[in-house]
């Protein structure tokens, strides 16, 4: 009686699970991200348009930003096909309106105490910033889109740059977003929403004055070259005639990406600081 024996091919080892499906779990985490993200902003921007205070603050916008255009930027005395005294306004406007569009976007979470319940939430702190901050940018977005008459007239009126009005309003989209991203910071850091306008307009104020050029003309008489260089490069002024004059420089972007990107790090960090009180 012969005795048979069976031999088998040693198995090689299976490769962890876990490398392999771990393009799969981060283009997941990264789909997850911005689904929370999509869904708290459509939330957001929902909730501006459930009650007058959009259509109130969109009619204010362009009765404001008609009125300074055509009347007091006199713009049919100037003979130019060029929207300059359309633009030239709105870093003056957006310092009282924007603050008051981005008063409430903590502000009124920690008032009315809804924030404990969004930030339980499956959804990161950093999720439900960006998500509340780019609601509020397109809601900004629109009142600056429904400007678009003013596009009509100058080309009825002449043949203006197209690429210079093109630049005017990218550079007035990013200003918005940098004094939405001061009242971000400023709405994280109290529930009372006078408080958070009032500290948004200084620090907007501030940094508006900074680069402008009466402010930077006093400094220059006693101040080095280089400090009044620096002050200025602090500016949202510079950065923004740099973009409505045509001229798409890569460092003008940068600067309101970073300042966008600091104060919206600095809103996660007071919240953070709070939810861990």
């Amino acid at each position: 009686m012969s005795e048979t024996a069976t031999i088998s091919a040693p198995s090689s080892p299976a490769p962890p699970a876990a490398a392999a499906a771990t393009p799969a779990q981060a283009a997941g985490e990264h789909t997850g991200a911005l689904r929370n993200i999509w869904a708290i902003a459509k939330r957001e921007l929902a909730g501006y348009f459930a009650s007058p205070v959009a259509y109130v603050f969109i009619v204010i916008f362009l009765v404001l930003i008609g009125f300074f255009t055509f009347n007091v930027g006199r713009f049919f005395l100037r003979n130019e096909a060029s929207l300059n005294s359309f633009f030239m306004w709105h870093p003056w406007l957006y310092l009282f309106l924007v603050p008051a569009v981005g008063m409430r976007l903590w502000a009124e979470e920690r008032r009315v105490g809804t924030i404990e319940l969004l930030l339980t939430m499956p959804v990161t702190t950093w999720q439900a910033i960006v998500g509340k901050f780019l609601a509020s940018w397109m809601f900004l977005g629109l009142a600056l889109v429904l400007t678009f008459p003013m596009i009509l007239t100058v080309s009825y009126l002449g043949d203006p740059d197209a690429g210079a009005i093109f630049c005017g309003y990218l550079g007035s989209f990013l200003l918005a977003g940098a004094y939405l991203a001061v009242g971000s910071m400023t709405s994280a850091m109290t529930r009372n929403q006078v408080i958070s306008f009032v500290l948004s307009v200084v620090i907007c104020l501030f940094l508006l004055l900074a680069g402008w050029p009466p402010v930077t003309d006093i400094l220059a008489r006693w101040a080095p070259t280089w400090l009044v260089e620096t002050v200025a490069a602090f500016s949202f002024m510079p950065h923004f005639d740099s973009i409505q004059r045509g001229v798409l420089d890569l460092r003008d972007l940068i600067y309101y990406v970073s300042v966008i990107t600091f104060m919206l790090f600095a809103a996660h960090l007071v919240i953070d600081n709070r939810k861990s009180a």
